[in-house]
C-alpha cells in the first residue's frame, strides 16, 4: 500500500463525509494547532485532533504527572508519574498517529514567551485551569488575530465557546475581568468527575475541527453543561 493509499484509508471515515472530503482532510493536515494544558481538557483534545490528522499539533504545559491526575487526564499512564506531562502526551500521540508533527513545550506560558509561542499556530485551544492563563491567552489571541477555542470545567459544570473567529467576540465580552483569586473555587479543592472533562474536551476538539473546515462555527455563544442535572444551555452574548 502506497503512502497516499495508507493515508486515505486511515482517514477514510471522515473523508467520506461530504462536509470534509479530500479537500477538508488536506486542510486538517495543513493546520497548526496549539493546545494549552495537557490535563483534563487537553487530554481528549489531543486525542481527537491527533486522530483526525491535524498535521502540526503542539501542547504547552509545565506540570509533572501526579497520580491524582489519572482519573480524568486519560492520555497519561502510571508509568509516566513524576515525569513532565508533555513527554507523556508526546508518547501517546506518537503511538496513536506517527504521521503528524507533534511538539511538546515544557514551559509555563507567560507574558514574556506567549507571543513567540502563539505565533507558530493558527488556532489556540485553551484547556488551562486558572483565570490568569485564560485571560492572558484570550488577550493575546485578540492582539495576534488568533482564533481561540475555550473550555472550562468545575465539579459537574462545563463551559465551551469559540472566541475571536473572523472578528467574533471574546472572553472579556462575557466576563470583562477575572474574579478575585480568593473567590475562585477549583478542582483541587472541590473535585471533578473525570467523564465531564472528556465531554467538554471532546466538544472543544469538535469545535476546533469545525473551525479548520469552516463548518457552521458557532460564534458569540457560550454553551453551558450541567452534567449533574443533565441540562444543556446556550448563552448568547
Amino acid at each position: 500500500m502506497s503512502a497516499m493509499d495508507k493515508e486515505f484509508s486511515r482517514y477514510s471515515r471522515q473523508i467520506f463525509m461530504e462536509e470534509v472530503s479530500i479537500e477538508g482532510q488536506r486542510k486538517i493536515g495543513n493546520s497548526r494547532v496549539l493546545v494549552i494544558g495537557a490535563g483534563g481538557l487537553g487530554s481528549p483534545v489531543l486525542q481527537y485532533l491527533a486522530a483526525a490528522g491535524v498535521g502540526n499539533l503542539a501542547v504547552i504545559d509545565f506540570d509533572l504527572l501526579e497520580i491524582h491526575n489519572l482519573n480524568r487526564q486519560i492520555i497519561h499512564q502510571e508509568a509516566f508519574i513524576g515525569q513532565p506531562k508533555v513527554e507523556s502526551a508526546a508518547s501517546f500521540v506518537q503511538q496513536l498517529n506517527s504521521g503528524i508533527s507533534f511538539t511538546p513545550i515544557n514551559e509555563k506560558l507567560t507574558t514574556d514567551n506567549i507571543e513567540n509561542i502563539l505565533s507558530e499556530y493558527d488556532i489556540i485551544v485553551d484547556g488551562s485551569d486558572n483565570f490568569e492563563t485564560r485571560y492572558l491567552v484570550n488577550d493575546h489571541c485578540i492582539k495576534m488575530g488568533k482564533t481561540l477555542v475555550y473550555g472550562s470545567i468545575f465539579s459537574f459544570e462545563g463551559q465551551v465557546a469559540v472566541f475571536n473567529y473572523e472578528g467574533s467576540k471574546n472572553l472579556r465580552d462575557i466576563f470583562p475581568s477575572p474574579p478575585n483569586p480568593e473567590d475562585v473555587q477549583n478542582c483541587d479543592q472541590f473535585g471533578v468527575l473525570g467523564a465531564l472533562a472528556g465531554i467538554m474536551g471532546t466538544m472543544m476538539a469538535m469545535l476546533t475541527l469545525k473551525v479548520i473546515l469552516g463548518i457552521n462555527v458557532p460564534i458569540n455563544q457560550l454553551t453551558i453543561i450541567d452534567s449533574k442535572n443533565w441540562n444543556f444551555n446556550q448563552l448568547r452574548y
